[in-house]
C-alpha cells in the first residue's frame, strides 16, 4: 500500500502545492518563502521520516500569515490524504522532545474530529523575523484539514526558538506513530464504531 498525496491549494492570497509519503525517509525539499517555516517543516520531515515536497507563494509583502497558516491547511489535507480509510494503522501517538532547557509533548489523535489545544508560553514574540502567533494558526489549519484532534505542551523553557522546535519535532514523533501500520490490527479501524 502507497501512503502518499499530493494537494494543490490556490486561493487569492497563497499557491501551495504540497507532496508527501507518509511511508517515507524524511528526504524534503522545502520552499514557502519564510525561513524558519521550512526550517520548522523540515523536523516534522526528518522526525516523522515524512518525505515532503512543500513549494508556497504567498503574500509575503503584507506578512507571512496567509503562507504560515494556508501550508498547514494543504499539509493537513495531503495527510488526511494519505491516512486514507484509517484500516490498520496505531491511530494514536506521541512524543517528548527536549532540546537544552526546552521540553514539549505532543499528542495526536486521528479520531476524525479537529481539535487543537495548544498551550505553548512562548518568551518572546519574535523568532527572528516570524511570528510565533503564527505557529497556533499552522497548526489549526493542519487539525481542521487532517481530521485529527492535537494535544500540544511546551513544559518548559526559555528560548523561543527551542520552545517551538521542540513542538515541530515532538509533532513530527507523534504524526509517525499515530499513522505508523500495526500488524496485528492489518484491515481494522481502531475505533469501536467502525469508522474514524
Amino acid at each position: 500500500m502507497t501512503r502518499t498525496a499530493e494537494i494543490t491549494r490556490n486561493t487569492s492570497e497563497t499557491q501551495i502545492r504540497v507532496a508527501l509519503n507518509l511511508d517515507g525517509t524524511g528526504r524534503q525539499k522545502l520552499n514557502t518563502g519564510v525561513p524558519f517555516l521550512d526550517h520548522m517543516l523540515d523536523q516534522i520531515a526528518r522526525h516523522g521520516l515524512v518525505d515532503l515536497e512543500v513549494e508556497a507563494v504567498g503574500d509575503l509583502h503584507i506578512d507571512a500569515h496567509h503562507t504560515v497558516e494556508d501550508t498547514g491547511i494543504t499539509l493537513g489535507m495531503a495527510v488526511a490524504k494519505a491516512i486514507g480509510d484509517k484500516k490498520g494503522i496505531r491511530r494514536y501517538g506521541h512524543a517528548y522532545v527536549p532540546l537544552d532547557e526546552a521540553l514539549s509533548r505532543v499528542v495526536i489523535d486521528f479520531s476524525g474530529r479537529p481539535g487543537l489545544e495548544m498551550h505553548v508560553p512562548f518568551t518572546r514574540a519574535m523568532i527572528g523575523t516570524f511570528d510565533v502567533d503564527l505557529t497556533t494558526e499552522f497548526f489549526r489549519g493542519f487539525v481542521n484539514h487532517a481530521g485529527v484532534t492535537l494535544h500540544i505542551d511546551n513544559l518548559r523553557g526559555t528560548n523561543a526558538h527551542h520552545q517551538c522546535e521542540t513542538v515541530f519535532k515532538a509533532f513530527g514523533r507523534a504524526l509517525r506513530m499515530a499513522a505508523e501500520l500495526d500488524e496485528r490490527a492489518a484491515g481494522t479501524i481502531p475505533s469501536t464504531k467502525g469508522s474514524l
